[in-house]
């Protein structure tokens, strides 16, 4: 089963091993059984499969600093996952699922990444044909990917008003960014840096977001710890710690 989440039979879940199944298979391989698919994860009692890290990893095209061609790893991906899996199950306790993303605001977005994603340049992807081709080179459909970012809106969402709320950048805090970071930066290039008022509010929305940023890894590695992250399968065994065992519940 496909999507961010998936359900398992019992079996598997308590075993991890490896589902399988019987089927009509030619003559030759009659009688055997087939691998399908295999729980790789348990977050909270949540079911991760193989199939999951699988589709993470395509979906990584859609990433702004999308890793290195040939290095994102499915350790990688888990780990991606994993954060998504704790965020949307304290959403879910939380009862923060009534924020609702509109089909607008989905479009919108995604006009955006198009118009903006480093890996679109060559495609063109501001175009319709641009897109499709992007679309086919990284294995995705249309319907995948506005299905995928309307999900991540949400969360986004949900993270905004969770860690925004109550902090508060000073215009101290701003001037010193600007002296500290943007001229220096402008200096280095042999160039003159912007008056301090042409760009505060861009600062402002960095320094923001810096904070954000901060409160949400605190979040989530409290998150790890109180709760449970079982990686089921050995070869995924270093996304937390190599050298500790997975948890019981």
């Amino acid at each position: 089963m496909r999507g961010w989440f998936a359900v398992a039979m019992l079996m598997a879940l308590l075993s991890g091993a490896v589902t399988f199944a019987q089927t009509s298979a030619p003559p030759d391989t009659a009688g055997r059984f087939v691998e399908l698919d295999h729980v790789v994860a348990v977050i909270n009692g949540e079911v991760l499969l193989e199939s999951d890290v699988e589709e993470e990893m395509r979906f990584a095209a859609l990433e702004p600093f999308q890793p290195h061609a040939g290095r994102d790893t499915k350790q990688d991906a888990l780990r991606r996952l994993t954060s998504r899996v704790l965020i949307v199950q304290q959403m879910r306790q939380q009862n923060q699922f009534n924020v609702k993303v509109s089909d607008a605001d989905v479009e919108k977005s995604l006009k955006e990444l198009r118009t903006h994603l480093p890996q679109c340049l060559k495609f063109k992807c501001e175009t319709e044909a641009g897109w499709k081709a992007f679309l086919k080179a990284d294995d995705l459909t249309n319907a995948e990917v506005v299905d995928h970012w309307k999900k991540r809106l949400t969360i986004l969402d949900f993270i905004d008003v969770r860690f925004r709320t109550g902090i508060r950048i000073s215009h101290q805090d701003i001037e010193d960014y600007y002296n500290k970071s943007v001229v220096p930066e402008f200096t280095r290039q042999h160039e003159t840096a912007p008056p301090l008022k042409d760009v505060s509010s861009r600062i402002q929305e960095v320094l923001l977001q810096q904070q954000v940023n901060g409160l949400l890894r605190e979040w989530l590695k409290s998150l790890r710890e109180e709760g449970s992250v079982q990686i089921v399968d050995p070869s995924y065994a270093t996304v937390e710690n190599a050298s500790k065992p997975a948890e019981e519940d």
